[in-house]
This record gives structure tokens, sequence and C-alpha cells, in this order.
């Protein structure tokens, strides 16, 4: 099979990541980048063998080298780069959070649909083999049936000058960056709750530094979720149900390992496995959805994005997080 060859927009951390993990893919390849600094796109370039390097965003767009493209840059230009990208034409994977909340979300599955392409959320976790194995094991039985899931993600980020976790201005703060993880994590085990409970500690520039959640659903099920980006935390989760508990191991949304403990005592373990960092395994999932003819992912599809970017609207309302750049 050809290679399939991706434009990134985007420079930083995020976009070395995932392009230094597609080396680990035989068919993938990084054949262009464009960034807001053409010297930036060139670096990124070079070090990673593509063929085209752009000064500005809408050049990568209307290269027709390019069989996709991934979009990497800060929170609050997501729905205006993914759009453009979209009315070019070309099938887009969007870094997490997908959008800065559901409205804008919405706009960008409609542009999708308008322009007939493949679109999809990089949140790279729900597509891990361990995320597999997690799917795979509720969807068992093993466990009975789920009544608890606890999630924490916490990165001692706060005090490390961070611009897009500190400002308002470019959507920070913690549940955006930090909290998608444990949220979208209890999304995929019990869907859409019932109910939303949240409180937050917010920093001295009014975004949250600290947040909890409690999901309640119309089973009687509750996901109980914390990020923070104060301090570091153990970053595990746990699906419980009346016949066992899957722990999930730091970090539960990287490549990690697993244990699952039954009532009646019988422990399973399931060993860390796994090389690299794990982003490739969305881009595999996103070019086979793009050479499929299909537009969505049924491993998170436009309906799971928009659920979550709805769940964490409702948290921000709860917390009072609105970022000035919002109607």
């Amino acid at each position: 099979m050809s290679n399939f060859k991706w434009g990134i927009i985007g420079t930083g951390g995020i976009a070395h990541v995932f392009a230094a993990d597609l080396a680990l893919l035989d068919s993938h390849v990084v054949q262009a980048v464009g960034s807001r600094n053409l010297e930036s796109a060139h670096s990124f370039a070079k070090e990673f063998n593509a063929p085209h390097a752009y000064g500005s965003y809408d050049e990568l767009v209307h290269d027709d080298s390019i069989d996709a493209v991934y979009v990497a840059t800060p929170h609050p230009s997501h729905k205006e780069n993914v759009i453009a990208a979209l009315n070019a034409g070309k099938p887009v994977l969007c870094e997490k959070p997908f959008a800065v909340n559901a409205n804008d979300a919405r706009e960008m599955v409609a542009a999708a649909q308008a322009n007939n392409v493949a679109l999809m959320e990089a949140m790279w976790a729900r597509f891990l083999p361990h995320y597999a194995k997690i799917r795979e094991i509720v969807a068992s039985g093993i466990l009975g049936q789920i009544t608890t899931i606890h999630a924490d993600h916490g990165q001692r980020l706060a005090d490390q000058n961070i611009a897009r976790l500190i400002e308002p201005s470019l959507a920070g703060g913690a549940l955006l960056d930090l909290g998608i993880y444990p949220i979208s994590f209890a999304h995929m085990i019990l869907g859409v709750p019932e109910s939303i409970s949240s409180r937050a500690v917010m920093s001295q520039k009014g975004v949250d530094a600290q947040t909890s959640i409690i999901l309640d659903y119309a089973n009687g099920a509750q996901g109980i979720l914390n990020t923070t980006m104060v301090v570091q935390t153990p970053c595990t989760a746990v699906v419980a149900g009346l016949n066992g508990y899957l722990e999930v191991h730091r970090t539960f949304y990287n490549p990690t390992s697993m244990r699952v403990t039954l009532f009646d005592g019988t422990v399973t373990e399931y060993p860390l496995d796994y090389r690299g960092h794990g982003l490739r395994e969305q881009a595999s999932e996103f070019a086979r959805v793009v050479r499929s003819g299909a537009k969505e992912s049924p491993i998170l599809t436009w309906a799971d994005t928009i659920a979550i970017m709805e769940i964490m609207d409702t948290v921000r309302g709860q917390i009072g997080l609105k970022y000035p750049f919002e109607n």
C-alpha cells in the first residue's frame, strides 16, 4: 500500500511527538508542514524529512500531495484551522480538545458533512491497544454491572509558565487540556451522564487550577473524576462492577499495564508491552477511515466528541470558566 501522506498544521510539542511516532509506522510519512513562521516550518520539515514547508496554514491545506491534515495548534485555533482544511477538501485529524466548546464542535462537524470529508478528534488514548482491551473486558461482562469509575489526571504545570495552560485567551486551565482524559474515559465506559456536579479552584488569572467532577448516570452508576494542573497525581483509573474491578495503572491514558481483580479473588495481569508513544494509533485508524470512504471512526464518533464537549461545557458553566473570546 502506498504511503499515507500527512500535512501538519503547527510545529509545537505535540506536532513533534506525532511526527516522531509516525516513524514507527511503515506506511505513514510527513509530507508537508505549515507554520505562521516559515523558519519554524523549514526546521520541522528538515527534522522529519518532509518535502514541503509553508509559512501559512492556507498554503498547506491547498497542497494536493497530502492525504490528510493533522491540526496541532492551540485550542482556540482549532475551529478555524479545521474548517479551512475541510473547505479545501482535506480530511482532518484534530488535536484534543477538539474545540473550545460544543457549538464550535458542531460547526466543525457540519463543515465535514458539507464537504463530504472525514474528520476525527485526536483523542489518542481512545485508539491505544490497552483502551481496546478495556472496552473488550467491560463488554465481556466479567466485571458485572459497572457502578463506579474513578479517574484522575494531575500534572504540576501551573508554575511552569506555559502560556497555553495559564492564559484565559488561550483557553487555559486544567479542564480542557487535562480533564478531557478522565471525562473521555468515563464517557467511553458509561456514555452520557444524567447529571453533572462540579467544583473548582480557580487560578489568579481566572482559569481552573483544579476541578472535581461527579457524573451521575440513569442506571445508578457514578464517575468520580479529578483534574489538576497544580500537582502531580497518580493518574490512574478504576472501573468497578458488581463482580470485580479493573485497575488501569499510571499513566492510564498512556500505554500502560492493567489488572483485573474479581470478587472471587481471581487476578489477571495485563503487562505493558508497547513500543513508542502511541500517537500513531490514531493516525493508523484515521488513514483506515479515509481509505475506506467513511467520514468518521466508530471508535470515536462525531456524536461522541460533541457529547464530551457538552459535558465540559456544563462543567465550565458550573465552575464559572468563560474565555474572553467567547460570546
